[in-house]
């Protein structure tokens, strides 16, 4: 039996022409497969409804899940990510125009364990060329050079519990702003992953677009060049053999851990006096 050729936006790579799009911050959502095929080679568990639209994620210990799941709005929350650290529950969530290769820096860091030391979120920003600003109360906000993209770290009680907000926003004719995308963060994360997000931001390396898989083309350049669909397919995978032999490394750790024997008794002679 011929099997029939289905047209769906989980083709090959192979099948389009790529282009480098700049800036990186303003080039869509991308293709999910590059947090989600990484997630279940590191072992997570796919416990989707085949008959709806989502995609939901367990990691082997079931301590973190993400799910990806369309709304009708764009800037609607369409991933979410919900996990335990040593002192408390946390979430986090983030539109659909949120490049996968920068939420993908986050969910990356889930599969690592925590640095012994956490990097500044700050002067990785402003190292990049973003204005930081901060007022009595403790609110941090920095503005990346093209007026669009911020990061507000932020209180509604003064020094009573924190918010974090990544935003992508245009101003509007009458004094507001319309939203491209967001994202929230939560305060009791474990530092590191917003770490690893926020240096995701500051990143102005471009990412692979087709032409008509940009929500904004008139923000954004796109120039035919870069990692083409024999490249791409093969960095995914080598990719995804990275995470494979990270996952069984730790997984073999974990055995050596939980079998170590414990300390054994001192054999050492008790010396014998004679009368």
């Amino acid at each position: 039996m011929i099997r029939p050729y289905l047209l769906t936006g989980a083709d090959d790579p192979r099948t389009r022409i790529w282009f480098e799009t700049r800036p990186r911050h303003l080039s869509g959502g991308g293709d999910p497969r590059r947090i989600t095929q990484a997630l279940r080679a590191a072992g997570w568990t796919n416990r989707s409804d085949p008959d709806y639209p989502h995609v939901v994620l367990a990691s082997p210990d079931y301590q973190h899940t993400v799910i990806l799941e369309p709304e009708p709005e764009s800037y609607s929350a369409w991933w979410r990510i919900r996990g335990q650290s040593e002192h408390s529950d946390w979430y986090t969530e983030f539109g659909a125009n949120v490049p996968v290769e920068i939420l993908a820096a986050l969910t990356d860091a889930l599969l690592q364990p925590a640095p012994e030391t956490t990097p500044d979120i700050w002067p990785a920003l402003t190292s990049a060329g973003w204005t930081y600003q901060h007022d009595e109360h403790g609110n941090e906000t920095a503005s990346h050079p093209d007026g669009i993209l911020s990061l507000r770290r932020w209180t509604v009680e003064p020094a009573e519990r924190f918010f974090w907000t990544a935003e992508a926003t245009l101003p509007t004719g009458g004094g507001g702003r319309n939203r491209l995308w967001s994202a929230s963060l939560d305060d009791s994360m474990p530092p590191h992953l917003i770490a690893a997000f926020t240096n995701a931001l500051a990143s102005d390396e471009p990412v692979q677009r087709g032409m008509h898989d940009v929500p904004h083309t008139h923000l954004v350049t796109q120039e035919q060049g870069g990692p083409q669909g024999e490249q791409l397919a093969a960095a995914h995978e080598a990719r995804l053999k990275s995470v494979r032999a990270a996952a069984r490394k730790a997984r073999r750790l974990t055995a050596l851990q939980t079998q170590q024997p414990a300390a054994a008794p001192s054999t050492r002679n008790t010396p014998v006096h004679h009368r």
